[in-house]
């Protein structure tokens, strides 16, 4: 029984190394292949490329960084994209809103003001012409028709 284990688990290793194998591989024909691409050579041949490239593990980070830092970097943006523009919409809505309540208001307040005025005018004409009534009638000596009369009426005796 040992035994099988023992084979079994030679021919699993041997297995995994040939799948490794084939796995190394694709990759390097892969990373060959990335390489070969114009923009990517034409990346490798600045400082940073060259830097990059002799430095793995910080090109890996900066690689990983750039990868995990883009959705939230992106969902962020597209946040402050979408309230800058709610906000824009709001406050024109909102300014929709203030004018035609302002307006409504004043198109209630207007003809209210202006019915006040024609009371209030009607009222002090109705006075007006009452006291001057009240006035010749029980103090004509007050007005100028009272005057001219006592006038004439001196000079007529």
């Amino acid at each position: 029984m040992e035994m099988q284990q023992s084979s079994s688990s030679s021919s699993s290793s041997s297995c995994s190394l040939t799948d490794f194998q084939q796995q190394w591989g694709s990759c390097t024909t892969l990373l060959k292949r990335f390489y070969d691409d114009p923009k990517v050579a034409q990346l490798m041949s600045t400082r940073l490329g060259q830097y990059l490239s002799s430095h793995p593990f910080f090109a890996l980070t900066v690689l990983l960084f750039g990868s995990l830092a883009a959705l939230p970097v992106g969902l962020f943006l597209s946040f402050a994209l979408v309230t800058s523009i709610m906000s824009a919409v709001g406050f024109v809505l909102f300014e929709v809103f203030l004018l035609s309540v302002g307006g409504l208001s004043l198109l209630c307040l207007l003809p209210g003001i202006g019915l006040f005025a024609v009371m209030v005018s009607g009222i002090f004409i109705v006075l007006y012409i009452t006291v001057s009534n009240i006035l010749n009638r029980y103090f004509p000596h007050l007005t100028k028709q009272g005057k001219v009369q006592e006038k004439s009426e001196c000079q007529t005796s």
